[in-house]
């Protein structure tokens, strides 16, 4: 029987790389106007570059590209990149659909939920409560918390612990089969794979169930506990 829902959050219940790739373009455009002679092309692509190899939270972005194309910051440039991120990041910050549909369902049919992000915990709780969900979370572990990031087992243990769940009676809702997904299924979990927020081309998930929209999880668990009775 599934008592609990772990759920990711990032391209799981929020279409994280939509927001992300809106604020960065949203910066370039500001760093430009306020005087940065680079295309805009070859700026974002110089952001993501570093996002890439350095992290996607990374919070010093746009002063590690302005020390490397420049060697120095000029803080014009730098607080213009910074205020159109954070106004843009604010606008497209948006739930894939149906996600408060089924969060609410699964509240209504006794199901306890949790998350299991690798973002900073201030990262994680900002996106949370910035898109209203912060009502359903039971615990909410984060990579400040154990200090280990999927596919690791202690993000798993930690929140089954937090929520005295054993690993078979919970299922992991994410879209990284690498972490999401391989590493609930080696700490015995049940694992659905959020195919609508791929971002890798992964061809083949190694998730017990495929959801094509986030309502689908609602079904799965009701179809799952039938069989349990």
């Amino acid at each position: 029987m599934i008592k609990a829902v772990i759920f990711d959050i990032d391209n799981t219940l929020m279409d994280f790389m939509r927001m992300k790739r809106a604020a960065v373009d949203a910066a370039a455009d500001a760093m430009i106007d306020a005087g940065l002679a680079m295309p805009k092309k070859e700026l974002v692509e110089k952001i993501f570059k570093i996002y890439w190899a350095e992290g996607i939270e990374d919070q010093n972005i746009f002063d590690k590209v302005l020390t490397k194309e420049f060697g120095q910051i000029d803080y014009r440039i730098l607080a213009a990149g910074i205020i159109g991120y954070k106004r843009a990041k604010a606008g497209h910050m948006t739930l894939y659909p149906h996600v408060n549909m089924a969060l609410t369902d699964l509240l209504k049919s006794g199901v306890r939920m949790g998350v299991v992000s690798d973002a900073p915990r201030l990262s994680v709780w900002m996106r949370i409560v910035g898109l209203g969900l912060h009502h359903y979370f039971e615990h909410v572990v984060t990579f400040d918390d154990t200090g280990e990031k999927k596919p690791s087992p202690k993000p798993f243990k930690k929140v089954l612990e937090l929520m005295n769940v054993a690993p078979a009676e919970a299922i992991m809702v994410g879209d990284w089969a690498e972490r999401d997904v391989k590493g609930a299924k080696a700490f015995g979990m049940k694992t659905a794979w959020a195919k609508y927020g791929n971002e890798f081309d992964t061809p083949v998930s190694g998730a017990d169930y495929e959801l094509d929209d986030i309502y689908d999880i609602v079904g799965i668990i009701r179809r799952d506990n039938e069989k349990g009775h």
